[in-house]
This record gives structure tokens, C-alpha cells and sequence, in this order.
């Protein structure tokens, strides 16, 4: 059988979902690398602060951006803020642990929590999981935060009556997703011959991208 990816508009607010992968739980113990243009430390905040065309390695996670300020608390976790250059946005990678599957994301600020294990992705969000180079979920809001410890994320709409620069007319503050499903399991059977077909894939109402009626 040939699936189809299921593609929904989501009313603004908020959209909780189950994980698509668990991330590298270690990452969160692993030095943190940085190269950039420019570095400013305060020993006695313990801040650094990297500016210019910065990269970032910590365990599988890779952080491009122009500017990073990374903390680190009395327990010694690290937290950073990623922004980027006016227009464009800041990038993560993280890699799923024990299988060929990334996650990758984009805003135009991302606020990494080391004790949390929480990412937030601000402003222009966008989440994607590819299974090897194939793409397999993306998903779209203005906020998108991302839960290792509980494999969950959730996606915020943006306020009513505010739209994203180059936007469709009518789609305002709309979370966005593209889900691909899962591979069927193993052991699992077709439908008995005679039954009544599988219900077609489900559709974007023309209503939740368009104009209130």
C-alpha cells in the first residue's frame, strides 16, 4: 500500500504532539565547541558570549547562527540563546538515538535549556525529522518547543490578527504540520477481501485558511 503524507491547517493556538523520535540523550552532558568571529567571557557570570558566523558542536547537536550566549548554572548546565541575522534565521540539528533519524530546526531565536533538556525555537519557527535524507515531518508556528526528556513538542500559532512577511492572504497566525506515517508494524495483516476501503486521506477545509464565514 502506498501512503500518502496527511497534511493539516490547525486553528491558531496551541498543538501538542507526540514525539516523533527520541533525541541523543547525552547530548546534554557533552562539551560544548564554538568557533566564531569574536568572543567576549565574564568568568564571574560564567557567560560567554560568540558573535559572527558561529558554529557550535555539543555531542550530536550542531548550532549555526550570528550570535551565541551561552550560561552555565552552579550545577554546571549549560544554556544558550541562538539569534540570527536580521532576516534570516538560526539553525539545530540533533541526531535520534540508536537510528538514522535527525532533527532539524530553524527561528530567528532558539533557546537552548541544558537542565530542562528543553529547546525553544522563537519567531519563523520551523521543526523538520528526516529519516536518513528524506524528509518525513515538517511542522510550522511561531514558537515550537521541544521536549528530550518527554519526547513531546508543542507548536504555537502566532496571535490573532498578526501574519508572518509573505504569508497567504488568510492564513494569519496558523500552525502548520506535515505528517508522514508510520511504517506499519511488524506482523501486521492487510484488510479481509469484501470490506469497505479505507476512508480517503483527510483534507485542509477550505475554511481554515480562508476567511471566516
Amino acid at each position: 500500500m502506498t501512503y500518502r503524507f496527511l497534511t493539516i491547517l490547525l486553528a491558531a493556538g496551541v498543538l501538542a504532539v507526540t514525539p516523533w523520535a527520541y533525541a541523543e540523550k547525552a547530548d546534554r552532558d557533552k562539551p560544548m565547541n564554538v568557533e566564531a568571529d569574536d568572543l567576549r567571557h565574564d568568568d564571574l557570570k560564567q557567560t560567554s558570549v560568540f558573535t559572527g558566523k558561529v558554529v557550535a558542536t555539543k555531542g550530536s547537536i550542531v548550532i549555526r547562527g550570528a550570535r551565541l550566549e551561552v550560561r552555565q548554572d552552579p550545577e554546571g548546565f549549560q544554556h544558550g540563546l541562538i539569534t540570527a541575522e536580521p532576516g534570516k534565521r538560526a539553525f539545530w540539528r540533533q541526531k535520534r538515538e540508536g537510528a538514522d533519524e535527525y532533527l532539524e530546526g530553524e527561528a530567528e531565536t532558539i533557546d537552548y535549556d541544558g537542565k530542562g533538556d528543553r529547546v525553544k525555537f522563537i519567531g519563523r519557527a520551523e521543526m523538520r525529522r528526516y529519516r536518513g535524507t528524506t524528509l518525513a515531518d515538517e511542522t510550522q508556528g511561531s514558537l515550537i518547543t521541544y521536549e528530550n526528556t518527554t519526547d513531546v513538542f508543542t507548536v504555537n500559532g502566532a496571535p490573532l490578527g498578526q501574519r508572518a512577511p509573505g504569508a497567504a492572504p488568510g492564513v494569519g497566525g496558523r500552525v502548520r504540520a506535515v505528517l508522514a506515517p508510520r511504517a506499519a508494524s511488524p506482523g501486521a495483516t492487510s484488510a479481509p477481501a469484501g470490506t469497505a476501503p479505507a476512508p480517503a486521506p483527510l483534507r485542509a477545509s477550505p475554511g481554515l485558511a480562508g476567511e471566516r464565514k
